[in-house]
């Protein structure tokens, strides 16, 4: 199973290469009877599978790669790549058309559902932190937990929660996911987090109690919906914090 994950990108590309070849090479003992459309039809089969276990630039490279066998074995003349017969132009053009649309829909598919897996998986994080804030676990271990959930979340190489106010001149992430660095918004989707290191304020009905120092992979970028979560997780921990630790 490692083995075909591995080389999952490897094998997309040859299925996309050669499933629409297959497919021609079964269908040339039948094409004096069957039809140029009914064989399309199968070929369009034949995307849509790849489209699904694949990637948009697969789904393509089958589209185009049916479109070309479609035409060398199946139109007339035979094992050329010409078109005698408009219909067959009409049906090749018609395959290319609907495997580019069925392409891009398998796409977007997999984009949300992906989006709404990483959605539940976040939601699912934030629960599992407000119930052990809430509980009556030490403040020690809520914090622990907090700082390895995320550093997990942020790709961080540390992350470490110290109790005080935060350091004026140190960049910090704030509450909508921004992270604000000698005043004004660091660009962490494309340059990373800010270093050496960098804060996540703690904070309980406006009074700091403590921060997240965070250590990042420099030149990391990081997205915005990952650092809302993390300073959720902040948030979340406030409480709990917030009675079991003496300010100094």
């Amino acid at each position: 199973m490692k083995t075909l994950r591995a080389h999952r990108g490897t094998l997309s590309l040859m299925t996309a290469v050669l499933c629409p070849l297959a497919l021609a090479l079964v269908l040339i003992p039948f094409r004096g009877t069957f039809t140029t459309s009914a064989s399309a039809l199968l070929f369009v089969a034949v995307i849509v599978a790849v489209a699904a276990i694949g990637n948009r630039f697969c789904g393509a490279l089958a589209t185009v790669s049916s479109a070309l066998w479609f035409d060398f074995f199946l139109t007339v003349p035979y094992q050329r790549l010409a078109i005698s017969h408009r219909p067959d132009i009409e049906t090749t053009v018609c395959l290319l058309v609907v495997g580019i649309i069925v392409t891009e829909l398998a796409a977007r598919n997999r984009h949300h559902h992906h989006a709404a897996v990483e959605e539940s998986d976040y939601v699912a994080l934030i629960n599992e932190m407000a119930q052990l804030a809430s509980s009556t676990a030490p403040v020690d271990m809520v914090t622990l937990r907090a700082s390895s959930t995320i550093a997990k979340l942020l790709d961080l190489r540390t992350c470490r929660f110290e109790v005080g106010t935060p350091d004026p001149q140190m960049a910090r992430l704030q509450a909508n996911g921004t992270i604000v660095h000698a005043g004004i918004v660091w660009p962490t989707d494309q340059a990373g987090m800010p270093g050496p290191e960098s804060q996540i304020p703690v904070e309980w009905r406006g009074v700091a109690v403590g921060r997240f120092v965070m250590t990042p992979m420099p030149g990391l970028p990081v997205g915005m919906r990952p650092r809302v979560v993390a300073a959720t997780i902040a948030d979340v921990v406030a409480a709990a914090v917030s009675g079991q630790v003496r300010i100094p």
